[in-house]
């Protein structure tokens, strides 16, 4: 079994064929957590997962890079996240990347925001972060929340800081253009989570959760541990971050 645990099916490009990409994925046992980018693609989130008993989720949050057109509303998303199927808040961040460090500030306040709601619905967060790791940590040093840094292209060091904290480590097909490798062996095994973040990273043209396959295959070899050993682990990583 493996969960990709940020997957993004609530998209427009899965429109068409979200529930044959879900089918072809638990039909690999794969399963899947779909995370919300603003407040429809979380609504959507929570929709899809409603349509299954097992083995698809939902996390609901304003993703950094839509904070610039679009403010947090707590209320409208806390009652997104009392769905039974939302089993985190995210994904949440900070985003320095080219034009969105312009407002920034903004970022920052919805980010503590959003922090604020999980600590009060007794959530664990999905991290985005992006040239900004310095700032993230800084500002999860106030918060005892668990969770996991999605897509995680840090250094070791600052991967460190990150577990001294508590969180996962998110690895996903950003592996294959970034040099991970003392990251991926250094990363403690019950740290370790496995993504897609479908439709983006694939070799293919479009990611799907079943490709998450891959990637534990390849953490195995550079970690020199078999297959088994990391689907298992981070399986069981995701169950008791996540709750399910």
């Amino acid at each position: 079994m493996l969960i990709d645990t940020h997957a993004h099916l609530n998209f427009r490009v899965f429109n068409n064929d979200f529930d044959k990409v879900i089918e072809r994925s638990l039909s690999e046992n794969v399963w899947m957590i779909n995370i919300g980018s603003n407040y429809e693609t979380s609504k959507r989130a929570v929709e899809i997962a409603k349509q299954y008993d097992n083995g698809v989720f939902a996390a609901v949050a304003l993703h950094p890079i839509h904070a610039k057109d679009e403010n947090f509303h707590a209320p409208v998303y806390e009652s997104l996240c009392r769905s039974e199927k939302v089993v985190a808040v995210g994904e949440i961040g900070l985003d320095y990347f080219k034009d969105y460090k312009e407002f920034k500030d903004k970022q920052k306040h919805i980010f503590i925001k959003q922090l604020d709601l999980a600590k009060k619905l007794n959530l664990p967060v999905i991290i985005h972060c992006r040239m900004a790791h310095d700032h993230v940590i800084e500002i999860l040093k106030d918060y005892n929340l668990p969770g996991v840094v999605h897509c995680f292209t840090g250094s070791w060091e600052q991967a460190r800081k990150y577990l001294d904290m508590g969180f996962c480590l998110g690895i996903n097909g950003i592996m294959y253009k970034l040099d991970l490798k003392e990251v991926i062996e250094k990363i403690p095994l019950n740290k370790l989570l496995v993504e897609t973040d479908c439709p983006f990273l694939g070799r293919e043209k479009r990611n799907e959760p079943v490709f998450v396959r891959q990637i534990a295959k390849d953490i195995a070899r550079i970690r020199n541990i078999s297959f088994e050993q990391v689907s298992q682990a981070t399986f069981e990583n995701a169950q008791e971050l996540f709750n399910i």
